[in-house]
This record gives C-alpha cells, structure tokens and sequence, in this order.
C-alpha cells in the first residue's frame, strides 16, 4: 500500500516536472491606467489587449491594473522605464518630460488647429523624431497614439474673455511648456498632482483646472469646477507606451504582434475618444452638472502663446518639427 502511494507520489511529481515548462512558456503582461472601463483609455488598451492575442495567436496573460491602482500615470511611465511592475500604459507626454524635453511637445497647447490638422500629423508621422528620443532616453516605445480630446478650463466661476481670466489659479501638467504657455496669456498656473485637483479647488488652493470631456467626467470635475470656458487651447495625444526592457524579452512573434497592435489600437482610440467629447459634455450639460461658457478671446490666447511655442520648440531642438507641423495643410 505505502509502495503504491509512493510510485503515485512520484508519478505526480514527474508530471508536474513535464507541465512546469509549459506554464513557464505563458506569458504575463501587466498594464495600468487610472480610470474604469468607461474611459476611452481603457477601452484602447482592452483593444490593444484583443488585438495582441489576435496577432500572436498563443496563449498570452494580460492583467489591467484599473483605477488608479498603481499610482497615476507618472507612476507608470517610471516603472515602463525601470522594466518593473508595469509594462504596457497610457501616459500623458507632460510626465515624460524628466527623460526627454521634447516629450511634452507632443501636445503643447494651440499646437493643432483643429481635429482635422492633428490627424493629418499623426498620419504623417511627424512625430517620429520625438518618440525616437523617448525610447533611447526613457526605454519606453511609444507603439500608438490614443486621445483626441480638445481640452478646456473648468472654473469655480463663469471666465468669458481674457480679462476674467487674468491671474486666474489654474492647475497645469508638470512639463515646463504647460507653465510658461498659461503664464504668458496671463493666468497663475500651478503644477499640482491629478488626483489633488478636486480637493485643491474646494478647498480654494486654485480656482480652475484644465482636462478634456472623459476627464472632466470621469474625476466629476464638474463638481467644483461646473463653469467650462470653451478655450480649446489643446488636442491631446496620448501615447501608448511599451516598456522597452519587457519588450527585448519577448519572443519576436509577440513583439511584431505588440508593434502592430499598439498602432491599431491607438488609431482606435483616437477615434473613440474624439467622437465621445462633445457626446458626454452636451449629457454633462443636459443633466445640468456642468455650463459650456463661450470663450470670445481664443484667437488673442494663441497670438500671446506662439512666442513661447516658439521660443521652447528651439530650446528642445524640435523647431523642424514645429514648422512641419504649422506646415502641415
């Protein structure tokens, strides 16, 4: 009987031996993103999910850590560039800027004209350079571009013209260009954590932030901020990132099933989150959370800011790309 048990016991462990690599060869990739699935980031990175499987065909893992449950996205971008803890995001550009300068110019403000000009960009791929300079400064590939959304201020009080808007206390991103560009048109920009800005407005720290529609809902920005002046000062691009470091490890099948993954799932994303803005601030509106407040001055806001547009895009080296992107019909 005990003999019985003990070839059973080791035909067990042989077994298990013969499964183990097999286990070993399922591959687990973890990605992370502040919001639910709502959102129009999740819902680009359950597509590049989909899409990756799709393309590799093998068994794959993929865990999405949600609402901010690794930090915010410039938690994650540090552990992309560590090879640590998250391989695959959304991160806005402004938290990439402690690796690369040019980063943020990705989306600086009153850098597109319009939703049809930033396509035509991202099409032409002339931001190429600028991601380059990520991957070797960073080792975090940019592998598609979500966003699309137009972005604007959201005030604890109606802002019409640049008058009302003078020496306004304005939450900014952290990337230097955000700064100078607010401060030029003559607000007090003040670089605060995103997850800080609800509280900071209520409790007076600041009178106004800045974000896109699936922002301004998801965080329920209206709350505190239920005036939103229509400056439309910026398009966001939000790339999504691939640790450079998880990426060598991988087998080549999966790393052209992750390139061309990341593209179309980008692509995607774009396309989802720009159709949805107007969408979810009309049903903001609607349901009487938040007023859409005209802003007369637009065109003044970007004469004070192409200075500086300027000026930075020579500083980070990024003048042709600048000019390429003005070019752009």
């Amino acid at each position: 009987m005990i003999r019985r048990q003990v070839l059973a016991w080791a035909a067990a462990a042989v077994a298990a031996a013969v499964a183990a690599p097999a286990f070993a060869q399922t591959i687990t990739l973890h990605g992370a993103v502040q919001f639910n699935d709502d959102h129009a980031f999740n819902k680009s990175l359950l597509k590049f999910e989909e899409l990756v499987k799709k393309y590799y065909a093998k068994p794959i893992v993929f865990v999405l850590h949600r609402n901010s449950e690794l930090g915010l996205e410039k938690d994650y971008f540090a552990y992309m560039n560590q090879g640590k803890g998250v391989d695959y995001g959304i991160v806005s550009p402004a938290h990439m800027s402690t690796f690369s300068k040019a980063a943020p110019f990705i989306d600086a403000p009153f850098l597109f004209r319009d939703l049809d000009h930033w396509n035509k960009v991202l099409d032409a791929d002339l931001l190429k350079p600028i991601a380059d300079e990520i991957a070797q400064k960073a080792d975090v590939m940019l592998i598609g571009y979500a966003g699309g959304g137009t972005r604007n201020i959201f005030v604890n009080k109606p802002v019409r013209n640049l008058a009302e808007m003078k020496n306004l206390k304005v939450r900014v991103q952290g990337a230097p260009i955000w700064s100078r560009t607010f401060a030029a048109i003559g607000m007090s920009p003040t670089v605060i954590a995103y997850n800080e800005v609800y509280n900071a407005i209520q409790n007076g720290v600041i009178s106004a932030g800045e974000n896109e529609a699936a922002g301004v809902e998801s965080m329920k920005f209206y709350e505190v901020g239920p005036n939103l002046s229509m400056t439309e000062h910026a398009i966001t691009i939000r790339p999504i990132c691939f640790s450079g470091k998880t990426f060598r490890g991988l087998p080549s099948d999966l790393r052209a099933a992750i390139i061309r993954a990341g593209k179309e799932a980008g692509a995607y994303g774009r396309q989802v989150e720009s159709s949805e803005d107007t969408a979810k601030l009309v049903a903001l509106e609607k349901a009487g959370k938040l007023k859409r407040i005209t802003f007369t001055d637009r065109a003044q806001m970007k004469k004070l800011v192409d200075p500086v547009m300027e000026a930075y895009a020579k500083e980070i080296g990024a003048d042709g790309i600048f000019a390429a992107i003005n070019n752009t019909k």
